[in-house]
């Protein structure tokens, strides 16, 4: 049986306080939700039904986060962008961070193998 599991990928070079880090990751989640389950719902429901694995990622800037979201496609994954809207810590407009999949799991450690834990 396939795993599930949803990646968040997190800029570290924005400094953004904790709560404002977890509320972006939240964002990304529910954005993420509702586009895996137009996009592919057996994985959703995989994902829902074996406990909604989740694992936060770190990268230093946006290029780098450019270049995950690359190669998340290029494995034809789903691939949730947030784009801030400004309200308090940094500009609107600011890409923070991206969630991948609910997909399976095997394809997104493809993706995320590199990446330190946030």
């Amino acid at each position: 049986m396939t795993g599930y599991k949803q990646a968040f990928i997190v800029r570290k070079d924005l400094a953004m306080g904790v709560g404002k880090i977890a509320a972006q990751v939240a964002h990304a989640a529910v954005i993420a939700c509702e586009e895996v389950k137009r996009y592919n719902q057996s994985w959703f429901n995989g994902w829902m039904n074996t406990g909604q694995a989740k694992i936060v990622l770190k990268v230093t800037n946006q290029t780098e986060l450019m270049e995950i979201t690359k190669l998340a496609f290029s494995f034809h994954l789903p691939v949730s962008k947030v784009i801030d809207s400004g309200l308090t810590q940094i500009p609107h407009g600011t890409w923070t961070c991206i969630a991948i999949g609910p997909a399976p799991a095997e394809l997104i450690d493809k993706v995320t193998k590199g990446l330190k834990l946030l």
